[in-house]
């Protein structure tokens, strides 16, 4: 008896456990409530951006001032750091001795050319007299090689003649070109020597260039632009200043260099860009900010948008209420956004908001954005 009742417990057990099994299998599956996301519509707009290289603005003419003459500084006739015109004295070298010589050598040319005259009247004159047999021959042939000799003599004074204008001349230093003079690195009363003594560097300041190096991979690109460049100024090509302002004018590709460094790849390019308020200095340091050839119409998202994996972007397309994760092939950074080459088009809608709550395949209910959906500035 007390076996059977323990059986019929047991049986009951079973009866309620199996009862219970059954009204859980009853009740419909429960449903994952969706995801709250904020959408983006991927659109075309057309941005603008630059590649960028570092860059030195340099002299498009430059040259270091000597003497050509020996001598002590006798004047100088110019502001440091100031703007001299083509031609401007800037120094003289005691010219004292060279124009005593200059003026020696001119007295020789002309006492020379006198002597011409004499012996040329003179060869005239015998000249007559020996078609006539009036002279003795031996005068005449006398007479004739005098003249040659006194023109030989009037040609040698003014190649003396010549040479020491020249130097008097080169005793007062100008300016070979317009440009900016820095300081002086001679006083009044220094010495210089010939050839030796550096006076000081002039450099031209308007236009101005800026030398960058690119690979030798973006060679065919820069020439290309070159041969569009001709005669034209847009903004293709424009530079930062060190303070990160933006220089307000836009440059020209002025030369690609003649061959590659083969021991680096590069090669080196150079612009020129007006210079009117000597804003840019030989020397200064910039950043150069040549436009992109992506730059036009094309498909642009947040970057917030997008996530990496492995080496891999993705982003969650929405379809129907359900995420899907598409891979897609990212293009240029610009800042807040991301230039996309492959993986998705125009209308499309991906998830912008919430990307850290969802995968592939989740529902989603799609909110209202916190703001209108910007355009990429340009």
């Amino acid at each position: 008896m007390h076996n059977n009742k323990i059986i019929n417990l047991l049986i009951v057990c079973c009866l309620i456990f199996s009862l219970q099994s059954c009204k859980k299998k009853s009740k419909p599956n429960q449903v994952a409530a969706p995801v709250p996301v904020v959408e983006y519509t991927v659109q075309s707009q057309k941005v603008t951006f630059y590649d960028s290289y570092p860059g030195t603005v340099i002299a498009l003419n430059e040259v270091e001032l000597h003497s050509q003459v020996s001598g002590f500084i006798t004047g100088i006739f110019f502001t440091e750091g100031s703007q001299v015109p083509k031609g401007q004295k800037l120094y003289e070298i005691d010219r004292r001795k060279y124009q005593a010589s200059f003026e020696q050598a001119r007295a020789n040319a002309d006492i020379a050319k006198a002597n011409l005259e004499k012996a040329q009247r003179d060869a005239d004159r015998y000249s007559k007299l020996n078609e006539q047999n009036a002279i003795a021959k031996q005068t005449f042939d006398d007479a004739t090689t005098t003249l040659q000799n006194t023109k030989m003599q009037v040609l040698s004074a003014k190649a003396v003649l010549s040479n020491v204008e020249t130097d008097f001349n080169y005793s007062i230093i100008t300016a070979p070109f317009s440009g900016t003079i820095g300081f002086s690195l001679v006083k009044p009363g220094t010495f210089v020597n010939s050839g030796q003594t550096l006076l000081n560097t002039l450099s031209s300041d308007d236009p101005i260039g800026v030398d960058f190096i690119v690979n030798e991979r973006s060679l065919p690109r820069f020439i290309d632009l070159k041969k569009s460049e001709v005669n034209k100024i847009d903004s293709t090509f424009r530079i930062i200043l060190p303070d990160n302002s933006e220089y307000p004018f836009s440059g020209q590709l002025s030369v690609i260099d003649r061959a590659v460094d083969p021991q680096t790849g590069t090669i080196k390019i150079r612009l020129v860009f007006p210079n009117q308020e000597r804003t840019l200095r030989t020397g200064m340091n910039c950043k150069v900010k040549v436009l992109s050839g992506n730059s036009g119409t094309q498909l642009v998202i947040p970057f917030k948008a997008v996530i990496e994996q492995m080496g891999e972007y993705f982003v969650y397309a929405i379809d129907s209420m359900k995420v899907k994760q598409i891979k897609i092939e990212p293009g240029s950074n610009l800042g807040e956004y991301i230039v996309v080459k492959q993986g998705v088009k125009s209308g499309d809608k991906i998830v912008l908001e919430g990307i850290q709550k969802v995968h592939d395949g989740s529902l989603v209910q799609v909110g209202a954005p916190s703001g209108k959906q910007d355009m990429v500035k340009q």
